[in-house]
C-alpha cells in the first residue's frame, strides 16, 4: 500500500492544500510570491503530492518533471519565506492528520518531506 492510499488518496491532499493555501493567502509574506488566483497552484500542489507520495502520475502528464527548484528559481526564498511556508505546511498536516486519525509515523513522514523540501528551496541567505 501507498502512502497515498494509506492516508485515504486524493480526499486527504485536497483537503491538506486547502487549509495550507488559505493560510497562505493571509500571509504578508508569502502571498506575493504567488498568482492572484490560487486555483492552479493549488490544483498543481494537490497533483504533485499525490503523485509523489503514490497516487496517479498527473502531475508529470501534465506538467513534465517536477524541476522544484527550477519552477521556483525566479522566487527569492530565504529562511523567513521558507519558515512561513513550512509553518502553514505544518498547521494544516497536523489539523488534517488530526481530522483523518492519520498514524502518528505517516503525518512525521510527510512532516520530513515537508521540511526537506522547504530547506531545499532556499535560495537566499
Amino acid at each position: 500500500m501507498t502512502v497515498h492510499d494509506a492516508l485515504g488518496g486524493e480526499p486527504f491532499f485536497v483537503d491538506l492544500v486547502h487549509r495550507f493555501y488559505s493560510a497562505v493567502a493571509a500571509d504578508p509574506l508569502l502571498r506575493p510570491l504567488y498568482p492572484d488566483d490560487l486555483t492552479s497552484s493549488s490544483q498543481h500542489l494537490v497533483q504533485f503530492l499525490r503523485q509523489y507520495w503514490g497516487g496517479p502520475g498527473t502531475y508529470s502528464e501534465q506538467r513534465g518533471h517536477p524541476r522544484l527548484r527550477q519552477r521556483h528559481g525566479p522566487f527569492v526564498i530565504g529562511e523567513p519565506e521558507r519558515d512561513a511556508w513550512l509553518a502553514h505546511m505544518t498547521a494544516a498536516l497536523r489539523t488534517v492528520a488530526a481530522d483523518r486519525g492519520v498514524a502518528p509515523e505517516l503525518e512525521a513522514q510527510l512532516l520530513t518531506h515537508f521540511t526537506d523540501t522547504a530547506d531545499f528551496l532556499v535560495n537566499a541567505r
